[in-house]
């Protein structure tokens, strides 16, 4: 299959991808992504639904082991409570409350890495970013981008290298949720999968 090829069949099976966190502020989007680690967007969703009656402010001055209450059933709760606190406070310290298009600065505050930033990135400026999962990062060993043994940045490098720069940010989101929905971990939907006979190189199949 060609780049295109694999692009229209993603077009297929993902027509419309949106980011499935729920947010309506930047800072939301960052605590949200930040929170999804070890989780899943709709436990994160469930948390965020109370977490988010608060804002910045008061998110930032709100008792610890409240925040540990309300966000424990996406696990680490303890370290992520910490984290929210400590990015709203540095937010509404530096940048007036908004997450700032500076990604030195971002991958600065607690919880935030490289993958979070690329997240963030892509939704609220637009960025062509790939963000590795590991959804993305399971489907990108089936189909033959990366090896076994890549780390998440290897094989953001190497999807860079195969897809063009203005697809990215959409692949990106079509990846996580062909992952999520068709290339799971267990019983993949190999039989309607249009890599499956193509370019899939997994054992399951």
């Amino acid at each position: 299959m060609t780049t295109n090829d694999i692009l229209k069949a993603l077009d297929v099976l993902v027509p419309n991808p949106k980011c499935s966190l729920n947010y309506e502020k930047d800072y939301e989007l960052l605590i949200a992504v930040m929170l999804s680690a070890q989780s899943t967007d709709a436990r994160v969703n469930m948390v965020t639904k109370e977490l988010f009656k608060y804002d910045i402010s008061e998110l930032a001055e709100l008792d610890v082991l409240k925040i540990e209450d309300m966000i424990k059933s996406v696990g680490t709760q303890k370290r992520k409570a910490q984290y929210v606190k400590e990015i709203c406070r540095r937010l509404l310290a530096e940048t007036e409350g908004k997450v700032p298009h500076n990604r030195e600065f971002v991958e600065s505050l607690p919880g935030i890495g490289h993958k979070t930033c690329n997240v963030v990135f892509a939704e609220i400026f637009g960025d062509a970013t790939i963000a590795v999962d590991t959804h993305v990062s399971r489907v990108s060993r089936r189909l033959g981008w990366a090896s076994e043994d890549d780390d998440v940045l290897k094989i953001e490098k190497k999807l860079q290298n195969i897809f063009p720069q203005n697809c990215w940010s959409k692949l990106h989101l079509q990846l996580v949720l062909f992952g999520r929905h068709h290339c799971t971990s267990r019983n993949p939907e190999c039989e309607i999968c249009p890599f499956n006979k193509t370019i899939c190189k997994s054992p399951l199949k």
